[in-house]
């Protein structure tokens, strides 16, 4: 079993920045690929971004230049630094992890969540 620990969340000003964390613990034998999705009120869950184990990185369309992901492989932790937040970054904001067993299947584990908000 693994689990994802998401922290960093929290109200902050148009134009202002949040780091968000999330660590992986548990039964770990690879981890694929790790990121963010956020969800707001009656919205579906959307990407962020997303960074491989090699630090390929992937950027939804809405925080490319804004948002940047980066990852300590080490410590099974990966960031997520936002700039210049705007009211629509709004959301609840999952930590994702892409794991692999030594068998070579692969699965999926999500986090809790944590609340950002941006608001004046």
């Amino acid at each position: 079993q693994v689990q994802l620990v998401e922290s960093g969340g929290g109200l902050v000003q148009p134009g202002g920045s949040l780091r968000l964390s999330c660590a992986a613990s548990g039964s770990i034998f690879r981890i694929y690929a790790m990121g963010w999705y956020r969800q707001a009120p009656e919205k579906q869950r959307e990407l962020v971004a997303t960074v491989t184990s090699r630090g390929t990185t992937v950027y939804g369309d809405s925080v490319k230049g804004r948002f940047t992901i980066s990852r300590d492989n080490a410590k099974n932790t990966v960031y997520l630094q936002m700039t210049s937040l705007k009211p629509e970054d709004t959301a609840v904001y999952y930590c994702n992890a892409r794991l692999e067993r030594p068998t070579g299947t692969q699965f999926g584990s999500w986090g809790q969540g944590t609340q950002v908000t941006v608001s004046s």
